[in-house]
């Protein structure tokens, strides 16, 4: 990075370990106890996909939603009903002088060809001012010794939720280079910065809602364009391609959920205006099914649009302009990070989290015949389903009993 010798000293101090984000880290197998979730009690929801033969992967955060946060892999092999445990982790561990190198976002994705891709995020402390999306592609998901790439990286910034394959098999992803003031980086008391920090000011106009683009099915990937938030957080957006060929996301604010469009194949975007609908500050879930319906799974709490809670399923039969039936996957407070997948019986899985810190992680299997009736029609149906589980929620369940 270009030195600044206008930042203060404290953060001059910092720069000598800046660049030690950019090392790849090593995806690793058989994580240590104190990251499993009976020993470290913490379960953010990360990401979960499906690979061609039917294991289910799912990731989660340990450590905690901060600096300390690594990634955690484990996967199944009867649907979703039981998990391996954890398998794989990824904890890029700490510099000299005591800051710890996070990876508190990411996702789980399979690609058309069958891929199983991790994108992550490596940052110097939470938020380095820089960050860095990340890419790990496994080979052989659904093999007995499962083996991890070495990682790439893609660009600055954080890539939370999937990529999109257009129809003219372009893969779309969203990466967000956050704003100044998600500055924050921590050593055993040295400094917390933020807005005012000098730290990588040269990247200020590219602090947006970014999409990068692969036409090399993720070999390499090109910068196209993005939108910038108003009251705007951590983005979080997703893509849909319509039937027209146009584009829009939805990202993530401060209050709610906004939309963006692009009709020139993603290199500009619309500002962003409110999607139409009420919504927490948290991220959401977007996708098209196979049927050619789209799915949004947000939270939809009518008392308080803006609680974390009545995490609901809703269907959309023209591009996106509105939404139908309204299926309740949990009423609870306390739920955020849905993400999942559509299996090739049409069954649709979101996993997500409750509480995080001495929660779990939970899924929802249900059909689209089940979101439209706003019921289980299907008999399929399967709500609140225990996939990971903190050492002190598994003690309140039992009190409870």
């Amino acid at each position: 990075m270009a030195r600044n010798p206008d930042i203060p000293l404290y953060e001059r101090y910092i720069e000598q370990y800046l660049d030690r984000a950019l090392t790849a880290p090593e995806i690793r197998e058989d994580p240590p106890l104190r990251f499993h979730p009976e020993v470290d009690d913490y379960t953010m929801s990360m990401g979960m996909a499906q690979t061609p033969r039917g294991r289910i992967w799912l990731g989660w955060f340990a450590g905690g939603d901060d600096e300390r946060a690594v990634i955690v892999l484990a996967y199944s092999d009867d649907g979703g009903e039981t998990f391996s445990g954890p398998r794989f982790f990824l904890e890029p561990g700490y510099v000299e002088c005591g800051i710890h190198l996070s990876a508190v976002v990411g996702n789980l994705w399979t690609a058309p060809d069958g891929r199983l891709f991790l994108f992550f995020t490596q940052s110097l402390g939470y938020f380095d001012g820089r960050g860095g999306s990340w890419y790990s592609v496994c080979a052989n998901p659904d093999s007995a010794t499962p083996e991890w790439s070495v990682p790439q990286r893609i660009w600055h910034g954080a890539s939370l939720n999937k990529p999109t394959v257009l129809r003219d098999g372009s893969w779309f992803l969203p990466v967000a280079l956050w704003p100044r003031e998600m500055i924050a980086i921590e050593a055993v008391g040295l400094f917390r910065t933020g807005e005012r920090s000098g730290l990588f000011h040269e990247l200020d106009p590219e602090r947006k809602a970014q999409v990068f683009v692969s036409k090399d099915a993720g070999k390499t990937w090109v910068k196209r364009g993005g939108a910038v938030n108003f009251d705007r957080t951590f983005d979080e957006h997703m893509i849909v391609e319509r039937n027209d060929g146009s584009l829009f996301m939805y990202l993530r604010s401060k209050h709610g959920t906004t939309k963006s469009e692009s009709f020139d194949g993603g290199y500009t975007w619309s500002e962003p205006v409110p999607a139409g609908f009420p919504n927490a500050s948290a991220r959401f879930f977007l996708r098209r099914l196979r049927s050619g319906n789209l799915l949004l799974v947000r939270h939809a709490n009518p008392e308080e649009p803006e609680a974390r809670s009545h995490l609901t399923a809703f269907l959309s039969d023209d591009e996106g302009e509105s939404w139908k039936g309204g299926l309740l996957l949990d009423e609870r407070h306390g739920i955020s990070y849905p993400d999942g997948f559509q299996s090739e019986d049409g069954r649709i899985f979101i996993q997500y989290d409750y509480k995080r810190e001495c929660g779990e992680i939970l899924l929802a299997t249900f059909t689209e015949a089940d979101v439209l009736s706003g019921k289980d029609v299907s008999r399929e149906m399967r709500l609140k389903h225990t996939l990971v589980q903190s050492r002190t929620r598994r003690l309140e369940k039992a009190a409870e009993k």
